[in-house]
C-alpha cells in the first residue's frame, strides 16, 4: 500500500527523509525490545526460584503447625494465635524504573513478630510454625514486588512489540514503496518530457 503524495522531488526528499527516521526508531524500539526480553527472563528465572522457597517454607511452616493443633488444645491454639503484639509492621512502596517502565520496590519496616503467648500450654512444632511463618512474610513481599514488575515489564515488552512490527512490516515497507513509485513516476515524466521535447526540435527544426 502505497502513500498518496505527489511525484515531485520535495516529496521524495521528504519521504526519504521520514524513512530515515523510520529505520532508527525502529532500531531504538528494536534494541528496547531485546533488553527488555533479556531482563524479563532473568527476572522469570528469579521469581521461579523464589516462588519454590516460599512455597517449601510454607509448607514447612504448615506441617508443624497441623502437628501444634494436633497436639494443643482448641482453646490453648485460639489463644496462642490471638497473642498480642505492641510491634508494628508497615510496607512502604517505591517506584524504580527499567528501561523506562516503573516497577515497585517494597520494602518492610518492622519486624513480623507473632503474638507473645505463654509456653505452658503450647508446643514447640507452634514455636516453628511461627519462626517459618515469620521467615516466609519478606519473601512473600518480595514475590508480590517481583510478579507486579513482571506483569508490568510483560506489558510494555507487548507494546514495544507491536511498535516495532508497526515499523518493520507496514511503515516502512509503505514509504520504501512509495519512493519506488515517485521515483518511477519521475522517470516516467521525464522520458515524457523528453520526447516532447524532441518533436518540439524535430518540429523546430523541419519549419
Amino acid at each position: 500500500m502505497k502513500i498518496q503524495v505527489s511525484a515531485t522531488r520535495m516529496e521524495l526528499m521528504n519521504l526519504r527523509k521520514r524513512h530515515a527516521v523510520a529505520i532508527r526508531g525502529h532500531k531504538l524500539l528494536k534494541d528496547k525490545l531485546d533488553e527488555l526480553m533479556r531482563r524479563f527472563l532473568r527476572m522469570i528465572k528469579g521469581y521461579k526460584t523464589l516462588h519454590q522457597e516460599v512455597e517449601e517454607l510454607i509448607l514447612k511452616g504448615h506441617k508443624h503447625f497441623l502437628f501444634a493443633r494436633a497436639l494443643m488444645s482448641p482453646i490453648d491454639l485460639r489463644e496462642a494465635l490471638m497473642a498480642k503484639t505492641d510491634r508494628q509492621l508497615a510496607i512502604s512502596v517505591s517506584w524504580e524504573n527499567i528501561m523506562s517502565v516503573r516497577v515497585p520496590k517494597m520494602t518492610m519496616e518492622g519486624e513480623a513478630v507473632s503474638g507473645q503467648y505463654g509456653y505452658a500450654n503450647t508446643c514447640a512444632d507452634l514455636d516453628l510454625a511461627m519462626a517459618l511463618y515469620k521467615k516466609v512474610l519478606p519473601k512473600l513481599l518480595e514475590l508480590a514486588e517481583k510478579r507486579s514488575s513482571l506483569e508490568l515489564l510483560a506489558t510494555e515488552i507487548e507494546s514495544t512489540r507491536r511498535r516495532v512490527n508497526a515499523l518493520e512490516y507496514i511503515l516502512i515497507p509503505t514509504i520504501e514503496e512509495t519512493i519506488r513509485d515517485i521515483i518511477m513516476r519521475m522517470n516516467e515524466l521525464e522520458r515524457s518530457n523528453l520526447t516532447r521535447l524532441m518533436r518540439v526540435k524535430e518540429i523546430v527544426r523541419k519549419s
